[in-house]
Order: C-alpha cells, then structure tokens, then sequence
C-alpha cells in the first residue's frame, strides 16, 4: 500500500514531556552516605492489612481461627510470617512432651503420657534404667542361694510326695502277689510268681480260683494307680503355683524398690504414677516370662536373639521432646505428605513377615508443632493425597490420630497398631497464591470453618516521601542479611524506579522481595567485580542490562523478521485502514512488546463487522468482545437514522498464535474509520489501548513494553522524528520508560501521546479533525465523522435501491 502524506490537524493532543514518561527518584531524598547507616525497620513495608489480620488471626485462641496467608509468589511471605512467628512464641508457655508406653490391658493401643517439657526424657532415661536393673535384679533373683534352695525344696517336696504314694502302690502290690510294672506304654499291674510276672499261658494254667484271686487284686490296685496318676498333675500343679507364688513374692521384693524410687522421682505426675503401678503389677504377672528369658541366656550376659518382637515393654518411646525448646514451637513441613504430617507406625521385616510395636510409633508435624505453630504450603498440601482430608480431621476432632496408611487406604484388615490419640492445640498457617484461596473457599465447605482468618498480603505500595524512606531501610535490612554491599543513595534511587517499574505504575513500589533481591544480587556481583565497596547507580543499570540480554532472543529474532521485512511493519508514510498495533508476550520474568499490522476492509453489508481471528479460532472472547464493541460503537454514532449497511472484516496480518485482551480494540476502530472515511492513517505512529462503546479510550496493561516495542523497531529502523505511540490517558501514571526512550522523548526523536477519545486519537492519526456534530446532530462534512456518517449513509442508500431492485425483480418473474 503507497505512502500518502497526512496533514496536520489544529488543536492535537500534545506530546508528553520526558518527566511524565518515568517517575524520578531523586538522590536528595535520602540523607544517607550508604545503606549501611539505616536501621532496621520497625514495621513491614505496605502490609498493615496483612499483618492486622495476622495479629487477630493468632490473638483468637478459638477452634477454627487458623490462617491462610495469601499474595503474588516472591513477595518473601514465608520469611515474614516465620519471623513473626517466631518473635512471638519466645513469650509463649512452652508445650509438654508426648511420648507412648505399652499398654498392659490391651498391647495393641500403646498409651499417650504427656509430661512437662523436658521431663520426657528424664522419664525415658529412667525406664531405660528400671529395664536394666530389673533384669539384674531378676537375674539375681534367680541364681540367688535362697531362691534355688526354696525352689528345689519344693520341687523336692513334690517329687517325694510322688515316690512316696508310688512305693505305697507297690508296697500292697507285693503283698497281694502282684507288681507294678512300667512300660514303654505306661505302668500296669502284672500277677506275680517267684519275683517274677507270671506270663499270660502260665497264668491260663491256674486254677479258677487262683486267677479271680490274682484278678481282683490286680482291678483294685489298677484303680490306686489310675487315681495316683489322675493326682500327679494336680502336685505338679500345686508345686508350680508355689514355686510361681515364691517367684512372685520375690519379684514384687526385687522391683518395689526400684517402682519406689521412680514414684518417687514423678510424685508430681500422676499419669506416670498411675503408669508406674501397671508396671509393678505386670512385672508380677510375667515374672515366668521374664524368668524364662534370663534362663535362655540373657542373664548370663549374651546377646539377646536378632529378633524384632523381643522389645522391652516398659521401654519409653519419647514422640515429643520440647526440652530443649524456649516458648512455644514454630514448625514448617516443606513436604506435607499425611504420614510427615499426622505421623507414622513403621515396620520391621522379620521371617518373611512386617512386624511392629510401639517403640516404631514415628512422631508427624502436628506432634511437633502441638501447643504452637505449623506453617504449610498450601499447594504442596494439597497435592499430597490424604494430607488435606487428614489435616482436616486433626482440626475438627482437636486430636492427632495415627493411622498406618494400609488402614487409612482400607487395603489391610490384618490387626495393627493403634496408638492412642494426642489432644490438639495448635495454630495453622497455610501459604499459598489468591485463587488459591478463592478456589478452597468455593469449592470445600469445611475451609470458611477451619481457616477463618485471609492474611492478604500486597504487591505494592504508594509512592510516598514516607514509603521510600520505608523502603529503603527495608533494602537496607535485605542487603545486610544476603551480605551485599550497601547501596549509596544512587544506587538506592535507581532501585525505588526499578520497582516502580515492576510494579506497572509509576505512583507504586512494588513489594515483589524475590525480584528485588535478585537484582540487587547481581548488581553486588557487578560492584564486586569492578572493584567497588558500594552499589550505586551504574550496577543496578549493569544489572538490569544484563538481565534483558540474557532473556531477549525471542525479541531479537521479532526485530530481525521486522528488518529484514519477513514481518512486514511500517513506521513511515500513511495507508487507509492500516494501522501499526502493539501487542506484548511474557516469557518467564521477561516482557518485551512488538509492533502488529492490523488492517481493515469495508464494503456494503449487513452490519457485521468479521473478527477473522475469531472465524479461525485463534482470537479469545474478550478479543471478540471488543471487535462487537466496535460494532455497537458504530451503529450509535453514524447515521442513526438508517440501517448499519456494513460489511467489516478485521485481522491482525501475520499472526499466527492466538489474539486475546481488547487493548488493541481502539487500534481496531481507528483502522475501520480510515478504511470508512477514505483517510490514510501515520505508519510512524503506533496504538494501543481498548475503547468503550462511546468512543473513550480505557487503559490497558503492559503500557511500557507496548511504547519500549515500538521505540525498538524505529531505532533499528532509523528514527524521524515524528514516530511515536499513542496510548490511553488513564496510563499516563503507569508510565516507567528504559532510560533510553526517556532520552528519545526529551530530544524530541520519538513520542509519547496520551489520548481519552477515539476523536482525539483519528485526528492525530489523519491529520484530520475527528468534527463535532452540529446543533442538527450532523458531523462538518470534511471532518473524520462527517466522512464516515456520509459514508455509511451511502452504504444504507445503496442497501435500500439493491433491496428494491431485487423485489421488482421478484415481482416481475412472479407476473411472468
């Protein structure tokens, strides 16, 4: 499309001046000589919203008046509220221990003992020792003199009582002709002869008599003996309940004094006393147990058998041991899984088999930080199964219940462990990003009850005299603590601008620590390596220079398209319904702009204005919605009183990924109103900026790389003077240009325009005035308006005679 010159129109919108395209920061602001002589400051900058919340969020100690701080990732929330947290729990009580012990009524529900902090593990060194000497003192007890010879006689007492009724049996055997005789099969009575038993052929022999004689003798000390050995038993019985009553009487003897030393040591504690009392008794009931494993060995000094299962049941498992804590626990669990969080019951293998006890009871997070403060990543939580469902349960039952997973995930009946459950009291702060937070809320009914309080956590902060000096004592503290170099007040006014700039407004700082500190960071290494002492000015530029060249490849490739016309772009001369648009792509932490063709073709029509973008399913619905804008725009404004008659197509030419967001709708129109009016529109101007259904011009985001895009492919392209870029009023306080197009605009070689209307934008476009309608409603005829009413009047007019001439000619072939 040939260039063609554009007049210039009277009253234009002027260009902004170099001091309204970027914000200063001047170095008097601040009295300092470097950094280092501010102090710390005493209030988190720009976050009194948050840290009030916060402050109720803990001062509450009600059930469900836990936290959920959210904001923008980078802000450093987590630093900030492990800090807070941490200075307020210095003057907080510091919680009990926990630990589990056996369970003598029922093994497999270990019990919970809380003690006072550090108590734990004196509880647990002194039932390692009770353990130790009470197996001396059994082992004592069992090679003493007096234990073996009480034993032995009554094992003797037993054994003679025995021998004395089987000698009485045998005794009346022999005087009555008959014996007893033992067997491989037992004991019998047998005739007897001449000493000896009478075989059963000599016994046939006797007489009748003789052998009912012999058999009845023999039928009634066969009955003795039955009930001899019938009251074996019972003796063996009687011996061994005397010999356990002795073992009993001197095991209570042997662990009463050890009990009365430990009662003695927790008086104060009465669920250890309680403890303690079903310690002695039980010793006392598996005293033949006890005995049998110093029997096997394990008196003598030996190693006890590689066996998993052969624990000491009056061992302590210390869960929790806060004695080496001062106030009240701050815990952060980087890897919410449900077992790190409500803890574990591990296992042993042992023949072939997963063996436990409570010994292999693990404590979770919520141990740890019981009776003060757990932080977790919202999105970590939630990506691990069964921890949020888990987590819940803990906060709604006020008891932390551990559960194997085989259990929990019903894919075991077989009898585990099931320790008992630790009462609750803790306060939790989840951290994650805003929709996050929005999202739980909608979509979990529990959430609103478990996480009343929304710590909302700023990106940015006013501008203000007050604010920078906040600002840069919080600079100030940050350096100190990474052990930068200080900054001196260059320096420190080149990183108030800098985040201004990343904040996208030039009345804002922004809070974004990651961002910030990161480029102090490398500004600190580009100081180091030139050998200064101080960061000033220069290396933040370094720094931010370095930064765009190791991210601009993508950019640097558009611009050599753009050069070399693959993409076709042209910053001089003019063209009818052709207008240079901006777009803007983030790529990780860089933004760059880059100017897009967009064009536009009308003709007679039904009113419709075609978003090509949109046919080819590559523009988005807020795209599409500003190209009906535009429609409606149109049929308000031009010849109301006749049908819109338009045929419209828009497309942004070589864009071959996806269109969305209307900044560039008002880009659009001006294309359709050159395309209308017939006027050529400047190809050294570029625009942006979405229009509203009156013709105002709103703001759009990225306003800066938009201008920078453009400024880029001018420079390599060769300025003029006149290039430029027209954007919406309403983004003049987001302006924070690169330091080069600051310089452009103060020479005068390139141009920022602010426009509020689509009549002030035409008009500078055209060179034409955009017109006023008149006291009858009709725009000046050679004015931008008066050029597009007539022209779509003409459309209307042309719609009208086609519309007849096709019924005439309709009615003529139904008369024929």
């Amino acid at each position: 499309m040939p260039d063609q010159p554009v007049q210039a129109a009277p009253d234009l919108v002027q260009p902004l001046g170099a001091d309204e395209v970027r914000r200063r920061c001047p170095v008097d602001a601040f009295s300092f000589t470097t950094s280092d002589e501010l102090p710390e400051p005493d209030r988190l900058l720009g976050q009194d919203r948050a840290l009030s919340a916060f402050e109720v969020g803990l001062d509450i100690d009600r059930s469900g008046f836990n936290l959920f701080a959210f904001g923008p990732s980078g802000l450093g929330k987590f630093e900030v509220i492990r800090r807070a947290l941490e200075e307020r729990a210095k003057s907080e009580p510091t919680p009990p221990d926990w630990c589990y012990v056996h369970n003598m009524r029922a093994p497999h529900k270990p019990r919970a003992i809380s003690l006072p902090a550090g108590r734990g593990a004196d509880f647990r060194a002194a039932m390692d020792r009770f353990d130790a000497e009470l197996r001396s003192a059994i082992t004592s007890m069992i090679e003493s003199d007096d234990f073996r010879i009480r034993r032995e006689a009554i094992e003797e007492e037993a054994k003679q009582k025995q021998q004395n009724a089987f000698a009485e049996i045998e005794r009346e055997a022999e005087e009555r002709g008959v014996m007893v005789v033992r067997t491989p099969f037992g004991m019998m009575i047998a005739p007897l002869r001449n000493g000896h038993p009478i075989p059963p052929e000599e016994f046939r022999k006797l007489p009748q008599e003789e052998q009912e004689r012999l058999r009845q003798h023999t039928e009634a000390l066969e009955a003795k003996l039955t009930d001899l050995l019938n009251q074996i038993p019972r003796w063996n019985a009687e011996a061994h309940a005397r010999i356990r009553k002795l073992a009993e009487d001197s095991a209570t003897f042997a662990v009463s004094h050890l009990i009365e030393d430990l009662q003695r040591q927790f008086a104060d504690l009465p669920a250890v006393l309680e403890y303690l009392g079903e310690v002695k008794a039980d010793v006392v009931e598996h005293v033949d147990e006890i005995m049998a494993s110093r029997r096997r060995g394990l008196g003598d000094g030996e190693t006890p058998p590689d066996d998993p299962m052969q624990f000491s049941r009056y061992r302590v498992n210390l869960l929790v041991d806060n004695g080496a804590s001062s106030g009240a626990p701050v815990v952060f669990e980087d890897y919410p899984g449900v077992l790190n969080l409500v803890g574990r019951i591990e296992h042993l293998s042992h023949l072939g088999t997963l063996v436990t006890n409570f010994m292999l009871v693990k404590a979770g997070a919520l141990h740890r930080a019981n009776g003060g403060y757990l932080m977790l990543d919202a999105r970590r939580l939630l990506t691990q199964p069964f921890a949020w469902d888990e987590l819940k349960r803990a906060l709604q039952s006020h008891r932390i219940r551990i559960e194997s997973l085989s259990q929990m995930l019903g894919l075991t009946s077989t009898v585990s462990l099931e320790p008992e459950a630790i009462p609750l009291k803790i306060k939790i702060v989840l951290i994650g990003e805003p929709w996050l937070y929005y999202l739980l809320g909608q979509l979990d009914p529990d959430f609103q009850e478990l996480f009343k309080i929304p710590v909302d956590f700023g990106s940015d902060t006013d501008w203000t005299e007050e604010s920078v000096q906040r600002f840069a004592r919080w600079v100030a503290s940050l350096a100190r603590r990474e052990r930068l170099h200080p900054l001196d007040r260059s320096g420190m006014s080149r990183l108030v601008e800098e985040a201004a700039r990343l904040s996208e407004d030039g009345r804002k700082l922004s809070l974004h620590r990651m961002s910030l500190l990161d480029l102090m960071r490398e500004a600190d290494h580009w100081c180091r390596r030139a050998g200064g002492t101080v960061i000033d000015a220069g290396h933040i530029q370094r720094a931010v220079e370095a930064r765009t060249y190791r991210s601009d490849r993508v950019r640097e490739r558009i611009h050599e398209a753009i050069r070399r016309g693959t993409m076709r772009i042209e910053v001089t001369g003019a063209a009818v319904g052709q207008v240079n648009g901006l777009s803007v792509a983030r790529l990780g932490g860089f933004s760059f702009g880059w100017p897009t063709r967009i064009t536009a073709r009308t003709r007679l029509g039904t009113g419709r204005v075609v978003d090509i973008e949109r046919e080819v399913a590559l523009g988005g619905p807020i795209h599409s919605k500003g190209v009906l804008i535009l429609q409606g725009f149109l049929a308000a404004r031009y010849a109301t009183d006749v049908p819109l008659s338009l045929s419209a197509s828009l497309v942004f030419e070589q864009s071959y990924s996806g269109v969305e967001g209307d900044s560039a709708s008002s880009a659009e129109l001006y294309a359709l109103l050159s395309s209308l009016a017939d006027l050529p529109l400047r190809q050294d101007l570029a625009v942006t900026g979405s229009v509203d259904q009156h013709g105002r011009v709103q703001a759009i985001g990225g306003v800066n790389e938009k201008i920078e895009g453009f400024f880029d492919v001018c420079r390599q392209m060769g300025l003029t003077g006149t290039q430029g870029v027209l954007i919406p009023r309403a983004n003049v306080p987001h302006l924070m240009m690169r330091p080069d197009v600051v310089e452009a605009v103060r020479e005068g070689t390139f141009k920022v325009y602010a426009v509020s209307t689509i009549d002030e934008g035409i008009a500078l476009l055209t060179g034409v005035p955009a017109g006023e309608p008149g006291a009858d409603g009709a725009f000046p005829p050679d004015s931008v308006n008066g050029r597009v009413d007539r022209r779509l009047r003409d459309f209307a007019h042309a719609a009208k005679a086609f519309v007849a001439a096709a019924r005439k000619e309709d009615g003529d072939a139904h008369t024929r």
